[in-house]
């Protein structure tokens, strides 16, 4: 049976909002939105990787006892920002690939932690805590840890909005059907605590 004139302009009014209810826009917008959030957790971890030559190099000559953890946070840099890390947004939906990233992140603020107790001696090393510059890297890197939390929280947000959108209806009409959509990882610490950013104040 065919339908009137009528009949299929309402089909054709009908036919995109039935689409939009299955998810057939909103999916992949929220998909980019936590894409691009994600991008931000990279930047805020790399800005984070770029101030520790400078602060390793200021607290050099005054560490000269404990080299050990000065290399261990030059090391976990290395690591943290080597390419085989680093994951694109496509990559978002591999634990295993996230996983490493966390793991390597968080094996960094572990060491910078272990620094920051370590410089906190102040009978230790009295003329470190007077360098200016070391107090400005100091500030500049515990002001970093704060954006990297905000972004994480920013990232994740973006991550639950994008997964209860694929996995309730009616949009997990539209991620079975139009995209074969998968759940994307949030990050998350991969010990309790590894979350608080760690402090060159020696306080935890």
């Amino acid at each position: 049976m065919s339908l009137s004139p009528f009949g299929r302009a309402a089909v054709a009014i009908a036919a995109p909002v039935m689409l939009a209810g299955c998810g057939i826009n909103s999916i992949p917008t929220k998909e980019e939105n936590a894409k691009a959030k994600w991008a931000n957790v990279q930047a805020a971890f790399q800005e984070r990787a770029n101030l520790i030559p400078n602060l390793a190099a200021t607290a050099k000559g005054a560490a000269t006892q404990e080299k050990d953890i000065l290399t261990g946070v030059v090391e976990a840099r290395a690591k943290a920002t080597s390419p085989q890390i680093q994951i694109s947004g496509d990559d978002l939906k591999d634990p295993a690939k996230v996983k490493a990233f966390q793991d390597a992140q968080n094996q960094l603020s572990s060491q910078l932690g272990g620094f920051g107790r370590l410089l906190a001696n102040v009978e230790a090393y009295p003329e470190l805590k007077s360098i200016t510059n070391y107090q400005m890297l100091q500030s500049q890197l515990e002001g970093q840890e704060n954006r990297i939390r905000i972004a994480v929280m920013d990232y994740n947000t973006a991550v639950q909005g994008y997964n209860t959108e694929i996995r309730t209806f009616p949009g997990a009409i539209g991620a079975k059907i139009f995209y074969g959509a998968k759940p994307m990882v949030p990050y998350q610490a991969a010990t309790p605590g590894a979350e608080v950013a760690p402090s060159l104040d020696g306080k935890l």
